[in-house]
């Protein structure tokens, strides 16, 4: 499948990779991203100019929640496929600046479904995440488990955005695809991810912070293996006949909530290892507890989305942690 894709947070971490790998695939990308400074806007306009040397790539500037910036931007570049991914990212940021998360996770989401609602494209999707999960301890999560717990104000605005999405399906016939994301991890990573702190400390010399003594597990998911996932989804659009009893299409909507994740957990100390032997370092370990709103596992199960899409790739953690590393060596340098 190609056409006109509209891409919200494409100067993001995920956006990029997305639109980067939807241009190579012959799609026309119209990107929209607020360019925050909640992390160094340095990333994100590297990110940009990528992007904006490719042929069939546009870009406009604005935040989420300005009142109908989105629609009227969706209904002139008429997009066949809307992807959501802009957000105010992070767990913990959301325990000390929950306002931001209100603006852009809520508010904004809600301006990205009117601007669906007013120009229907063929498919909507929107980016939830693991997180929704909470404090089940239900593992794999599987998208029929109970995501009614959230540990962080992150998670409840997510959670927020896949009843919102629902709702707009149901009243309005949009095809919608809520994708729950497990630790998504790769090259040009966002600086407040574990990884790009924990390969700048190494680097540096420095300790690094190591919570829960150590004792996590994360279903790390490579950026590309992610990107593979939502552009095959691109061309699933939910309808109304379930694929089996693993699937959530909604009995009243065109709505469909899918995981995209590895599908087998990293214990923290084996992704530390990774980082190590890519940089040629050890680590410094700060062991600390466990910080507020952090769970201790995380673990995809992926039979839904690979029975709607099939196999999808997925990269061994030292391949993707040495991709990062060499791609930061350049990048610190380049600073």
């Amino acid at each position: 499948m190609t056409g006109r894709v509209f891409i919200t947070g494409a100067a993001g971490f995920i956006g990029f990779h997305l639109a980067k790998r939807m241009l190579s695939d012959g799609w026309k990308v119209m990107g929209f991203d607020g360019m925050t400074p909640y992390y160094s806007p340095k990333l994100k306009e590297a990110r940009l100019s990528f992007l904006q040397a490719q042929p069939g790539f546009s870009f406009e500037q604005g935040m989420l929640e300005e009142e109908g910036r989105l629609t009227e931007l969706v209904r002139t570049f008429d997009p066949d496929v809307i992807v959501h991914l802009a957000a105010q990212a992070g767990v913990r940021y959301s325990i000390d600046a929950p306002r931001s998360y209100v603006a852009s996770n809520l508010i904004g989401s809600h301006e990205v479904l009117e601007a669906a609602r007013a120009c229907k494209p063929k498919h909507l999707m929107m980016a939830s995440t693991s997180s929704a999960y909470g404090a089940n301890t239900e593992m794999p999560y599987a998208e029929k488990h109970r995501a009614v717990h959230p540990m962080s104000f992150y998670a409840a605005t997510k959670i927020a955005n896949e009843a919102m999405a629902h709702s707009y399906a149901h009243l309005f016939g949009i095809p919608t695809t809520m994708f729950r994301f497990f630790t998504v991890y790769g090259t040009w990573g966002r600086p407040d991810m574990a990884l790009f702190k924990f390969t700048k400390a190494i680097l540096d010399g420095e300790p690094i912070d190591v919570y829960n003594h150590g004792n996590m597990q994360r279903d790390f998911t490579y950026v590309e293996d992610l990107v593979e996932g939502i552009v095959r989804l691109a061309g699933t659009v939910p309808g109304t006949d379930p694929i089996g009893l693993m699937d959530t299409l909604s009995p009243v909507a065109p709505f469909r909530v899918v995981n995209i994740g590895n599908g087998m957990p990293i214990a923290l100390n084996e992704f530390i290892a990774a980082i190590e032997a890519a940089t040629g370092r050890e680590a410094q370990r700060n062991l600390m507890p466990m910080q507020p709103g952090d769970v201790p596992s995380t673990w995809a199960d992926a039979s839904l989305v690979e029975a709607l899409v099939g196999k999808l790739p997925r990269t061994d953690i030292r391949e993707g942690v040495q991709h990062f590393v060499d791609w930061y060596r350049g990048w610190n340098a380049a600073e």
